[in-house]
């Protein structure tokens, strides 16, 4: 199984309605949502490694930390479609002791895997758009998807924002994808959608996962603490049926 690493703005898979929403198809888009105003690849390739487009996070989908109209709202309301995985890989950072007991400002970081119990794929919203090169007349589909607070355990294994992919029941899946006529206020709830820690299966991987034929095999780190686990009564199922 391969990894498909979203800062190398790869193509990947996204489901996206058909025209009547009776049925969708898949397409391969560039992961990383470049805006309208962004005129060539030169400025692409600026705008990429200033900014992280490949996630929009779900509280700014309209408006952005300023109050002004963010750049996915267009994106949110009319064109909404499906990421599919299997797992993801996310880091836990500890900063390690100095020899003057000052923590260094270097993070050692040890990747994990997490994947959704007992389902082989799951479903993250995304938002996409058509961008066009005004100088080569290069015409691609550009797509994100989106975040959310990170549950329980996902704010230990990805501590240093504390932030997670949303994951969706397949039937919020088929309401965002396939609902026409969903509300900003809809459309936000579902992208905020938090799955359970109780869900969630995770284990540490190796450092050099990537180039590793069976990436998401197990790896343990002597140094490193176990997750806690003491999450059942904190997150009572406030969130949909799994």
């Amino acid at each position: 199984m391969g990894v498909h690493n979203g800062f190398e703005h790869k193509p990947c898979a996204i489901l996206v309605p058909n025209e009547d929403c009776s049925d969708f198809e898949i397409v391969q888009m560039e992961w990383d949502f470049i805006p309208y105003n962004v005129r060539n690849r030169t400025e692409a390739t600026i705008f990429q490694s200033r900014y992280l487009t490949m996630n929009a996070k779900a509280e700014n989908l309209f408006l952005n930390d300023q109050g002004r109209p963010s750049m996915w709202a267009d994106a949110a309301r009319k064109r909404r479609g499906l990421m599919l995985s299997t797992g993801i890989y996310e880091y836990h950072h500890i900063f390690p002791m100095g020899k003057k007991g000052v923590p260094l400002k270097t993070a050692v970081k040890y990747p994990y895997h997490v994947s959704v119990k007992e389902r082989p794929y799951f479903f993250m919203p995304a938002v996409w758009q058509e961008w066009t090169d005004r100088e080569t007349g290069e015409t691609v589909l550009t797509g994100a998807n989106t975040t959310t607070m990170a549950n329980t355990v996902m704010k230990q294994i990805h501590n240093s924002k504390e932030r997670m992919p949303t994951i969706l029941t397949d039937d919020l899946a088929w309401e965002w994808m396939m609902s026409k006529e969903l509300s900003e206020a809809r459309i936000t709830e579902i992208a905020l959608n938090q799955v359970p820690s109780s869900k969630l299966d995770f284990c540490t991987v190796d450092k050099a996962f990537r180039a590793s034929a069976q990436p998401e095999s197990p790896f343990e780190y002597a140094d490193l603490a176990p997750i806690d686990l003491t999450y059942a009564d904190a997150e009572k199922l406030e969130y949909p049926t799994w």
